[in-house]
């Protein structure tokens, strides 16, 4: 099936309709005020990157949503999802704002990184309370085709924005306001993405038992016992944990080549004292992989008519690691290229079936807990390469032993998944 057959079978549902615009005007906002932060924080000229500062700015952006993200889930179980899309978005367009205006008046301090993180936690919430939600406006006969749909769409939105972000950043000139344009746009998307959330119901999203305004604060203190629950769960229903377990995998690996990518764009595909040419590097790896991510959209739905779900994210895998072995070959810009393509093909392929697999197997009372699960886990992945970029990646990227440890981590990913899932639908059959 094309993209378009696969989106005209979901979108005569009015609830998806409408949940897919705010994911997509949402999601170009983000898009945006990503290029916005690359090019402030690894691309200004006034800044040299190396891997321990590459490391570090990704580090102070995502350790403290790593703590925050499962108290988050619950509240996901709790609250309205449709009045968290409404009401974050709003409060991103107040966080963005605040942050142009110091960027034209005071600089990069220690202010823009509070806000720029507090900015970041609150679009994992969006994108959790997105994904949990899903299940509410298509029937479950149709979750792996809105999976490959909506998120899939949503990521293209976000490199339309970023695009943009890098476009706006590349012809603006150098001033006061340089740097704060990318972040105008963005506030603006967020604005429009909670007024688009208003065209849902309160309760469309759910979840199906939501606490009263009096329980909130006894839930809230009973958060810990939440998420042990919610965990006991992803491990007795096991392919939702098993899932979990694969994308943990494959974003550590992605955040170890974004970093790798960042460090060899400006230090060695472009002159080092040419940060201009090096955010057009990255930007041209970034557009590459968001082809990648396109293809799976298409492939994606017609492998899992011939294979089932969890033999495709094995196939992803796989070919994860063939796309880290052409850096083994030789580092141009070509094979960077090629990797960053193969790379957003595979991450993109195995999240739409990873996300159909927990939704499909988790309990609606769970499924904001699960996916609040995903984002930490997602973050610490993130937190993890950035610590490993630190230590083993050289300044200028190239490191092969890196590369093909990565690709060796891949195929080994790839063995033990399928080994747990064999297992899981033995003991089942018996």
């Amino acid at each position: 099936m094309s993209v378009l057959s696969d989106l005209r079978v979901v979108a005569v549902h009015r609830g998806f309709r409408r949940l897919l615009t705010v994911r997509l005007v949402s999601q170009t906002g983000d898009g945006a005020f990503q290029a916005g932060l690359a090019t402030l924080f690894f691309f200004a000229p006034e800044r040299m990157a190396t891997a321990a500062d590459v490391a570090a700015a990704f580090a102070v952006l995502l350790v403290p949503f790593t703590v925050v993200g499962p108290w988050a889930g619950v509240l996901l179980d709790r609250w309205r999802r449709r009045q968290v899309l409404l009401v974050g978005n709003a409060l991103r367009v107040v966080l963005t704002g605040v942050l142009a205006v110091l960027m034209v008046s005071v600089g990069v301090g220690p202010l823009v990184y509070v806000l720029s993180l507090v900015t970041l936690g609150i679009n994992r919430f969006l994108l959790s309370a997105l994904s949990a939600g899903l299940p509410r406006v298509v029937p479950r006969e149709q979750l792996l085709i809105a999976n490959t749909i909506s998120p899939t769409l949503g990521a293209a939105a976000a490199g339309v924005g970023a695009g943009a972000g890098f476009v706006a950043g590349l012809i603006a000139s150098h001033g006061p306001t340089h740097d704060a344009i990318a972040l105008v746009g963005a506030a603006l998307l967020f604005g429009a993405a909670s007024a688009l959330a208003l065209r849902l119901g309160p309760d469309d999203l759910g979840p199906t038992h939501r606490a009263a305004a009096s329980e909130l604060w006894h839930e809230v203190q009973h958060i810990a016992r939440g998420l042990v629950d919610g965990a006991r769960h992803l491990v007795e229903r096991r392919t939702p944990a098993y899932a979990l377990g694969v994308m943990a995998v494959h974003r550590f690996i992605y955040g170890a080549m974004l970093i790798a990518s960042i460090l060899l764009s400006r230090n060695v595909l472009s002159d080092p004292t040419d940060a201009a040419a090096g955010l057009a590097t990255f930007g041209s790896v970034l557009a590459v992989s968001g082809v990648g991510f396109a293809v799976a959209v298409v492939l994606t739905p017609l492998a899992t008519q011939r294979m089932s779900l969890q033999t495709w994210i094995v196939v992803c895998l796989v070919a994860g690691a063939a796309g880290q072995s052409l850096l083994l070959v030789d580092v141009s810009r070509l094979t960077v290229l090629a990797s960053a393509g193969l790379l957003g093909l595979t991450a993109e392929g195995a999240k739409i079936a990873v996300d159909t697999i927990v939704q499909r197997d988790t309990d609606d009372d769970f499924r904001g807990r699960a996916f609040a699960t995903y984002d930490m886990l997602y973050n610490a992945a993130f937190v993890g390469a950035a610590a490993l970029g630190a230590v083993v990646l050289p300044n200028t990227g190239e490191a092969p032993a890196v590369f093909a440890g990565l690709a060796l981590l891949y195929l080994a990913t790839a063995a033990a998944f399928r080994l747990a899932f064999a297992r899981t639908a033995a003991t089942e059959a018996a």
